[in-house]
């Protein structure tokens, strides 16, 4: 979902090397994007934040309302604060600058296939930088972490999946969600993002 028909023609051409992808819409706004969500159900939505009509953060809110729960993925030029802040709040599972490389995107899509979220290294610095304090008071100060676990947290803060995090350990992914779950636990939070942004606010990973 682009109003730029240059960058969805660059899109399609980058997914359709990939087989296992099947773009069955596009749309040039949020409106339009809305209409094909409910007739196609799409898989997941690459959405982008500013478009004629109707924008990125709005078409989500609406999802939300019409609980319509297909993972949308974040593809903007737009490096803001607020608009980070706001999309990922609402929901969004990945958040990805239109520079990002191919080979990224890919691992993007595959990744919230699998339910998880997805940030770059730079959108999770913007999103920490402005993490509320109201998350912070929730993290109990008697927990203390595995050296495995902060192990886990500096790799999702590269933006590492729970696939290269079981490879780089001997793990299975099981293990590391298993592992992500008792984090979260731990740092009262519950995602990805979260999980960094307090990791970092308590200085667990520095």
């Amino acid at each position: 979902m682009d109003d730029h028909l240059v960058v969805r023609e660059g899109l399609k051409m980058i997914l359709e090397i990939e087989e296992k992808y099947e773009i069955v819409a596009e749309a040039s706004n949020g409106k339009e994007g809305l209409e094909i969500i409910e007739n196609y159900n799409p898989d997941i939505i690459l959405l982008d934040l500013k478009m004629p009509e109707m924008d990125g953060t709005e078409v989500i809110e609406i999802l939300n309302k019409k609980r319509i729960n297909t993972p949308v993925i974040i593809l903007t030029t737009y490096n803001e604060e607020d608009l980070i802040k706001k999309a990922i709040t609402l929901g969004a599972k990945g958040y990805l600058l239109k520079d990002t490389t191919k080979e990224k995107l890919f691992n993007t899509i595959n990744t919230v296939v699998k339910g998880e979220t997805v940030l770059s290294p730079s959108i999770l610095k913007e999103f920490i930088s402005s993490f509320g304090e109201k998350k912070e008071k929730n993290v109990s100060e008697e927990f203390i972490f595995t050296q495995k676990e902060k192990i886990i947290l500096k790799a999702i803060a590269q933006g590492d999946t729970s696939k290269k995090i079981a490879l780089d350990l001997k793990l299975s992914e099981r293990t590391v969600k298993a592992y992500l779950t008792n984090i979260y636990t731990k740092l009262g939070v519950s995602s990805r993002s979260e999980a960094v942004a307090m990791a970092f606010k308590k200085k667990i990973i520095i």
